[in-house]
């Protein structure tokens, strides 16, 4: 199993904060560091700062060596997806070929219409990401003078250089919950499927239906790596776990939330307890299919909590 720090760095997170979380993952073992892509504050206050998710990766990228460095997921709503192929391509160049790019339709209304961004409704969005991964396969392996007509975007007689360093291109992830229009651009698309806070019998069901798709088409199943993201919350003892409980049921309820229904709902889908609970969930996981778990930290100030997931989880499951 491999497994990825990821943060919800619209949590309030400065870069500074960011740089250093990247750091720590890089330096107690796990293989990436990932980050949500929202303009918009949650879980929590709505009103704690917020930083692009691409220009802080670009930054981490010169200041790191060997982590790789993602997004998960950035919406299709957020950036014209020409414009976004010159964006990863630039963070591939700066991080010497280290960055994978999680894509997405969008589902968050406010923190679009607060900078007015369009915020289409869903087929639209999905026909967007659509001709996004379309575009990012053309733009980054064809030759110039490749053409696309899309649903919604149009290219004439392409000249898109430099290439990205990773050859064909980054790793591209396609993130979603199992829905069909996700798993069939993920056959045709993706090299990676993300489960987003699925259960594992969820994971069972929906890489199943995967493995549909892509026989559909002629692609083998096994060239599409699986992954989930599961919520982080881990004590070395039943003391220290609930410490950390009293701290996530605390961030959530600053929003006026039910944060005691909140954490209990996801349970079932969450790397939770001490580590040997902790090692029994990822086990789950694996049974399914999943090969990289991006254990989603939702207390990234508690540094202690990455060191002890570091030490439990990597290497041990």
């Amino acid at each position: 199993m491999r497994f990825t720090l990821m943060i919800e760095a619209q949590q309030g997170l400065t870069y500074a904060e960011q740089l250093e979380l990247a750091r720590l993952a890089e330096r107690v073992g796990f293989e990436a560091f990932f980050r949500s892509d929202h303009y918009r504050s949650f879980p929590g206050p709505a009103d704690r700062p917020t930083t692009d998710a691409w220009t802080v990766l670009a930054g981490i990228a010169r200041e790191t060596k060997t982590i790789r460095l993602g997004t998960l997921v950035s919406p299709v709503t957020f950036r014209h997806p020409g414009s976004f192929a010159k964006v990863v391509t630039t963070a591939d160049e700066m991080s010497g070929g280290r960055v994978e790019v999680g894509i997405g339709a969008g589902w968050n209304e406010p923190e679009h219409s607060q900078l007015g961004l369009p915020f289409p409704e869903i087929r639209e969005r999905a026909d967007l990401m659509e001709d996004e991964l379309a575009i990012l396969h053309g733009l980054w392996e064809e030759p110039d003078g490749w053409s696309f007509d899309g649903k919604q975007v149009r290219v004439v007689a392409a000249s898109f250089n430099p290439k990205p360093v990773q050859r064909p291109h980054p790793p591209i992830i396609v993130g979603g919950e199992g829905s069909p229009r996700s798993l069939r651009l993920a056959a045709r698309y993706a090299d990676e499927y993300n489960m987003s806070s699925a259960d594992p019998d969820q994971c069972t069901d929906a890489f199943g239906r995967l493995d549909v798709e892509c026989r559909k088409i002629g692609r083998d199943p096994a060239v599409i790596r699986r992954s989930v993201m599961a919520g982080l919350l881990v004590g070395a003892d039943a003391a220290e776990m609930e410490r950390r409980v009293r701290d996530q049921l605390a961030m959530v309820g600053d929003a006026g939330t039910d944060a005691a229904g909140w954490l209990e709902e996801r349970r079932p889908r969450w790397i939770l307890g001490t580590p040997d609970q902790a090692r029994a969930m990822a086990a789950r996981f694996a049974a399914t299919g999943v090969e990289r778990i991006m254990l989603q930290d939702l207390l990234p100030r508690d540094h202690a909590m990455i060191e002890l997931a570091a030490r439990e989880l990597i290497g041990r499951v």
